[in-house]
């Protein structure tokens, strides 16, 4: 019983590390390297992720400055952040690929915050089907003799304490990540 509440613990963790790494993605008003850095370049036919062929860092609060390696690599570069859906447009001079970012508009905030919402709906639904996977398997030692009755039920509850714990835990960091977006 045991090791089916480890492994749905170890799920329920990684549904929060992803929803946290959607969450870094998304634009609050202060400039980070997480918007660009997996973003895909079709460099010579291949998609691959910003951070492998440019440098990438952060030279004041609104801005990134991207610095490819490879010459050819500048205007595959430059498009793949305009057909992204970031709204951002880079400036080349030639060295340098610079992105300002602009202060976010109450609109855009709002748009934002639904998005962040429909992400933490997205990792509770993730959370939810473990704990069915976890009863699931509580039922089958059931059924194969390996669990008494009450020993199913008291890992069921323990099951539904860990759903519970999770779920406040992405109510939290939707909660903190909404307080980003929305301030000015």
């Amino acid at each position: 019983m045991q090791t089916i509440l480890d492994d749905a613990m170890e799920r329920m963790e990684k549904a929060i590390e992803s929803l946290e790494r959607d969450f870094s993605k998304l634009r609050t008003g202060r400039a980070s390297t997480t918007l660009v850095d997996e973003l895909k370049v079709d460099y010579y036919g291949t998609p691959t992720p910003m951070n492998q062929l440019a440098s990438i860092s952060v030279p004041d609060s609104r801005s990134i400055a991207i610095q490819p390696w490879d010459r050819n690599a500048f205007g595959e570069i430059e498009k793949a952040i305009q057909k992204s859906d970031l709204g951002l447009n880079p400036v080349n001079d030639g060295k340098l690929i610079r992105i300002n970012i602009p202060p976010l508009t109450e609109e855009r905030r709002k748009e934002l915050a639904k998005i962040a919402r429909k992400y933490s709906e997205d990792a509770k639904i993730a959370v939810r089907n473990i704990r069915r996977d976890a009863n699931d398997a509580l039922k089958k030692k059931k059924n194969e003799k390996e669990l008494s009755e009450d020993e199913m039920h008291k890992g069921q509850e323990d099951v539904q304490k860990l759903t519970d714990d999770y779920v406040a835990n992405i109510d939290k960091v939707l909660e903190n990540k909404e307080k980003d977006i929305m301030e000015i």
